[in-house]
Protein backbone atom coordinates (compact mmCIF):
# COMPACT_ATOMS: atom_id res chain seq x y z
CA UNK A 1 0.00 0.00 0.00
CA UNK A 2 1.77 3.20 -1.16
CA UNK A 3 -0.64 5.94 -1.04
CA UNK A 4 -0.81 7.37 2.49
CA UNK A 5 -3.81 8.25 4.67
CA UNK A 6 -4.12 10.78 7.20
CA UNK A 7 -0.58 11.97 8.37
CA UNK A 8 -1.74 12.96 11.69
CA UNK A 9 -5.04 10.61 11.96
CA UNK A 10 -5.70 12.08 14.72
CA UNK A 11 -6.06 15.58 13.95
CA UNK A 12 -7.07 15.76 10.25
CA UNK A 13 -10.05 12.80 10.78
CA UNK A 14 -11.42 15.28 13.66
CA UNK A 15 -11.16 18.33 10.87
CA UNK A 16 -12.52 15.92 8.69
CA UNK A 17 -15.93 15.10 10.71
CA UNK A 18 -15.89 18.85 11.81
CA UNK A 19 -16.41 19.48 7.71
CA UNK A 20 -18.97 16.65 7.74
CA UNK A 21 -20.96 17.84 10.46
CA UNK A 22 -20.91 21.28 9.14
CA UNK A 23 -21.93 20.05 5.75
CA UNK A 24 -24.49 17.85 7.07
CA UNK A 25 -26.22 21.10 9.57
CA UNK A 26 -26.36 23.15 6.32
CA UNK A 27 -27.58 21.51 3.74
CA UNK A 28 -26.06 22.68 0.41
CA UNK A 29 -23.36 24.05 2.09
CA UNK A 30 -19.72 23.22 0.47
CA UNK A 31 -17.23 22.20 2.79
CA UNK A 32 -13.27 22.01 2.40
CA UNK A 33 -12.41 18.27 3.10
CA UNK A 34 -9.44 15.87 2.47
CA UNK A 35 -6.76 18.73 1.91
CA UNK A 36 -3.69 17.54 1.92
CA UNK A 37 -4.77 13.45 1.51
CA UNK A 38 -3.20 11.79 -1.96
CA UNK A 39 -5.48 9.29 -2.41
CA UNK A 40 -5.12 6.59 -5.81
CA UNK A 41 -6.91 7.72 -8.39
CA UNK A 42 -9.83 8.46 -9.17
CA UNK A 43 -10.81 8.74 -5.41
CA UNK A 44 -10.26 12.06 -4.36
CA UNK A 45 -9.28 13.98 -1.42
CA UNK A 46 -13.06 14.85 -0.27
CA UNK A 47 -14.45 11.23 -0.73
CA UNK A 48 -11.43 9.39 0.83
CA UNK A 49 -11.67 11.74 3.78
CA UNK A 50 -15.25 11.09 4.28
CA UNK A 51 -14.90 7.42 4.35
CA UNK A 52 -11.71 7.31 6.56
CA UNK A 53 -13.56 9.60 9.05
CA UNK A 54 -16.61 7.95 9.03
CA UNK A 55 -15.92 4.06 8.40
CA UNK A 56 -14.32 1.72 10.54
CA UNK A 57 -14.78 -2.39 10.70
CA UNK A 58 -18.05 -2.63 11.57
CA UNK A 59 -18.96 -0.66 8.67
CA UNK A 60 -19.63 -2.49 5.53
CA UNK A 61 -18.82 -0.66 2.74
CA UNK A 62 -20.01 -1.24 -0.64
CA UNK A 63 -18.01 0.06 -3.86
CA UNK A 64 -19.29 0.65 -7.06
CA UNK A 65 -17.49 -1.76 -9.97
CA UNK A 66 -15.77 1.56 -11.36
CA UNK A 67 -13.95 2.15 -7.82
CA UNK A 68 -13.47 -1.45 -7.13
CA UNK A 69 -10.53 -2.73 -9.34
CA UNK A 70 -8.36 -0.39 -8.96
CA UNK A 71 -6.09 0.50 -5.73
CA UNK A 72 -9.08 2.90 -4.59
CA UNK A 73 -11.03 -0.38 -3.20
CA UNK A 74 -7.54 -1.64 -1.26
CA UNK A 75 -6.92 1.73 -0.28
CA UNK A 76 -10.05 2.03 1.77
CA UNK A 77 -10.01 -1.14 2.81
CA UNK A 78 -6.47 -1.17 4.51
CA UNK A 79 -7.17 2.50 6.07
CA UNK A 80 -10.52 2.07 7.49
CA UNK A 81 -10.96 -2.35 8.32
CA UNK A 82 -14.41 -1.62 7.13
CA UNK A 83 -15.39 -5.04 5.33
CA UNK A 84 -16.29 -4.90 1.74
CA UNK A 85 -20.63 -5.41 1.37
CA UNK A 86 -21.19 -7.89 -1.60
CA UNK A 87 -24.47 -5.67 -2.26
CA UNK A 88 -25.60 -1.64 -2.04
CA UNK A 89 -28.54 -2.67 0.38
CA UNK A 90 -26.00 -4.66 3.01
CA UNK A 91 -23.90 -1.34 3.11
CA UNK A 92 -23.53 1.61 6.15
CA UNK A 93 -21.52 3.28 3.35
CA UNK A 94 -20.95 3.21 -0.18
CA UNK A 95 -18.88 4.85 -2.58
CA UNK A 96 -20.11 5.85 -6.58
CA UNK A 97 -18.40 7.71 -9.67
CA UNK A 98 -21.34 9.46 -10.89
CA UNK A 99 -19.52 9.80 -14.03
CA UNK A 100 -19.44 5.83 -14.57
CA UNK A 101 -21.71 4.52 -12.20
CA UNK A 102 -25.54 4.35 -12.06
CA UNK A 103 -27.01 6.03 -9.29
CA UNK A 104 -30.40 4.18 -7.60
CA UNK A 105 -31.19 5.21 -4.60
CA UNK A 106 -33.81 2.77 -3.70
CA UNK A 107 -30.99 -0.07 -4.02
CA UNK A 108 -29.24 0.64 -0.40
CA UNK A 109 -30.46 0.08 2.58
CA UNK A 110 -33.34 2.19 3.60
CA UNK A 111 -33.39 1.31 7.71
CA UNK A 112 -36.11 0.18 9.23
CA UNK A 113 -39.08 2.04 11.34
CA UNK A 114 -37.22 0.81 14.55
CA UNK A 115 -33.72 1.45 13.24
CA UNK A 116 -33.42 4.17 10.75
CA UNK A 117 -29.83 4.87 11.12
CA UNK A 118 -29.23 1.67 9.74
CA UNK A 119 -29.18 3.02 6.00
CA UNK A 120 -26.77 3.66 3.71
CA UNK A 121 -24.68 6.86 3.50
CA UNK A 122 -23.82 6.71 -0.05
CA UNK A 123 -20.45 9.05 -1.10
CA UNK A 124 -21.01 9.84 -4.55
CA UNK A 125 -18.02 11.39 -6.87
CA UNK A 126 -19.01 14.54 -9.26
CA UNK A 127 -16.85 16.50 -11.70
CA UNK A 128 -17.80 19.56 -10.31
CA UNK A 129 -19.88 20.76 -7.03
CA UNK A 130 -20.78 24.42 -6.83
CA UNK A 131 -22.90 26.78 -4.64
CA UNK A 132 -24.96 28.48 -7.61
CA UNK A 133 -28.09 28.20 -9.39
CA UNK A 134 -29.07 24.62 -10.37
CA UNK A 135 -30.82 22.69 -7.24
CA UNK A 136 -33.15 24.39 -4.97
CA UNK A 137 -32.94 22.86 -1.18
CA UNK A 138 -35.20 23.53 1.46
CA UNK A 139 -35.80 21.90 4.84
CA UNK A 140 -34.24 21.60 7.94
CA UNK A 141 -30.40 23.19 8.60
CA UNK A 142 -31.56 25.73 5.34
CA UNK A 143 -31.95 29.04 5.88
CA UNK A 144 -35.16 29.72 3.21
CA UNK A 145 -33.67 28.05 0.31
CA UNK A 146 -29.73 26.82 -0.78
CA UNK A 147 -28.85 26.36 -4.53
CA UNK A 148 -26.31 23.57 -5.23
CA UNK A 149 -24.90 22.68 -8.75
CA UNK A 150 -23.39 18.98 -9.24
CA UNK A 151 -22.61 17.25 -12.21
CA UNK A 152 -23.17 15.02 -13.84
CA UNK A 153 -26.61 15.05 -12.83
CA UNK A 154 -28.20 11.68 -13.49
CA UNK A 155 -31.51 12.90 -15.18
CA UNK A 156 -33.94 10.99 -12.92
CA UNK A 157 -32.02 12.87 -9.84
CA UNK A 158 -34.50 14.89 -8.92
CA UNK A 159 -37.82 11.99 -8.69
CA UNK A 160 -35.54 9.50 -7.18
CA UNK A 161 -34.44 12.06 -4.64
CA UNK A 162 -38.31 13.02 -3.89
CA UNK A 163 -38.86 9.47 -3.50
CA UNK A 164 -36.08 9.40 -0.79
CA UNK A 165 -37.61 12.42 0.93
CA UNK A 166 -40.94 10.80 0.74
CA UNK A 167 -39.70 7.99 2.99
CA UNK A 168 -38.36 10.20 5.49
CA UNK A 169 -37.03 9.17 8.29
CA UNK A 170 -35.91 6.26 6.30
CA UNK A 171 -33.93 6.57 3.17
CA UNK A 172 -30.36 7.54 2.55
CA UNK A 173 -28.24 10.35 3.01
CA UNK A 174 -25.66 11.87 0.17
CA UNK A 175 -22.67 12.93 0.26
CA UNK A 176 -21.52 14.89 -2.88
CA UNK A 177 -17.53 15.53 -3.68
CA UNK A 178 -15.31 16.51 -5.50
CA UNK A 179 -11.47 17.19 -5.54
CA UNK A 180 -11.26 18.90 -1.93
CA UNK A 181 -15.24 19.75 -1.60
CA UNK A 182 -18.27 18.01 -0.33
CA UNK A 183 -21.96 18.99 0.12
CA UNK A 184 -24.33 17.18 1.92
CA UNK A 185 -28.19 16.29 1.31
CA UNK A 186 -29.67 14.55 4.39
CA UNK A 187 -32.96 12.33 3.68
CA UNK A 188 -35.07 15.07 4.58
CA UNK A 189 -34.25 17.86 2.68
CA UNK A 190 -36.12 18.95 -0.24
CA UNK A 191 -34.03 19.28 -3.47
CA UNK A 192 -36.35 21.18 -6.71
CA UNK A 193 -34.84 22.43 -10.33
CA UNK A 194 -33.61 25.61 -10.28
CA UNK A 195 -35.06 28.40 -11.80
Amino acid sequence: MTALAFADPAVESQAAFRAILRAIASPGAIETCGRGLAPPSPLSPAAAAAILTLADFETPLWIASSLRGGEAAAYLKFHTGAPLAASPDRAAFALLDLERDRLDLKSFAQGTADYPDRSTTVVAETRSLARRRGMRIAGPGVNGTAEIDFSPTPDDFLSQWEANRSAFPLGVDLILTSGIELAILPRSVRVTGGE
